[in-house]
């Protein structure tokens, strides 16, 4: 008999002690913003390549504390410009704690000019957001920022839905700033689209609206590349990026909408080089 009494002391022992294993790793996780990160998605993402870090040749700005956890503010600037040698081919956009990490990867080409982005991300809890840039010959270079926000992912449609999607697709595309001929050009576009992430719920019904968002996005002027970006539901409602291109000469500036239900939604916009 006291022999089961030990036995059975030593498994509850056993766990408890791995309960309390199990706490303090998730308590490790919870406390160290970069935990994530270094146990997983470095590794899955860009598997052992290097990360420049201390002196990336990438800047994040995005606030401490969002105001609104489903319309984060967030502007990328490359420090590098576009040059045939030596540019930014691809930028990923990772926030750690969301549902899916990776919110965006955004190609990039000479046309580009610069390769700087300017856009509104959902943020779902406390998580450090990064931004990797790689190069032309593969190197890679980040910065992060820790965000304070929480719920933008479950966040509901900030506009009535059936307004919403009686806009879908609606696109609107302005360059800002005067033309300087074969210098970049700030531009931005924005598609009006809910970008349903598939985690929000109807309050009358209870149910969870499936996911219905935008998944890719093409740029290009005079028929060349310029900029593309295949995105998540982490980015906001009514997706607005910012972007630069190097208006040459006259032409059209097209942008190309795809999502997840496989609509397409296109605009274009006369260009004037001399203005």
């Amino acid at each position: 008999m006291l022999k089961v009494q030990q036995r059975k002391s030593i498994y509850l022992l056993l766990i408890l002690q791995l309960s309390l294993l199990s706490s303090s790793i998730v308590m490790a996780i919870e406390d160290d913003p970069d935990a994530l990160w270094e146990s997983s998605f470095k590794t899955h993402f860009f598997g052992d390549r290097e990360i420049e870090t201390k002196k990336p040749l990438v800047e994040l700005k995005a606030p401490k504390r969002a105001a609104n956890p489903a319309l984060v503010p967030i502007t990328i600037k490359s420090k590098i410009g576009q040059q045939p040698e030596r540019y930014v081919k691809t930028i990923y956009l990772i926030i750690d704690k969301n549902p899916k990490p990776l919110a965006g990867k955004f190609s990039f080409t000479q046309e580009s000019g610069q390769a700087d982005l300017s856009m509104r991300i959902r943020i779902n809890e406390y998580s450090k957001v990064r931004v990797i840039a790689e190069l032309n010959d593969g190197s890679l270079s980040m910065a992060s920022r820790f965000v304070k926000a929480s719920g933008g992912c479950a966040a509901p449609v900030g506009s009535d839905i059936d307004k919403a999607m009686a806009r879908l697709g609606k696109i609107k595309l302005f360059p800002r700033g005067e033309n300087a001929p074969g210098e970049p050009l700030f531009t931005q576009f924005m598609v009006s689209h809910p970008n349903i992430t598939g985690l929000q719920m109807d309050q009358l019904t209870r149910m969870y609206a499936p996911e219905h968002y935008v998944t890719k996005v093409d740029v290009s002027f005079n028929g060349k590349p310029v900029m593309s970006a295949e995105t998540d539901i982490s980015i906001s409602e009514n997706p607005s990026i910012g972007f630069y291109f190097v208006p040459s000469e006259s032409g059209e500036l097209k942008v190309m909408v795809k999502d997840s239900k496989g609509l397409t939604f296109t605009k274009v916009r006369k260009i004037s080089a001399e203005n």
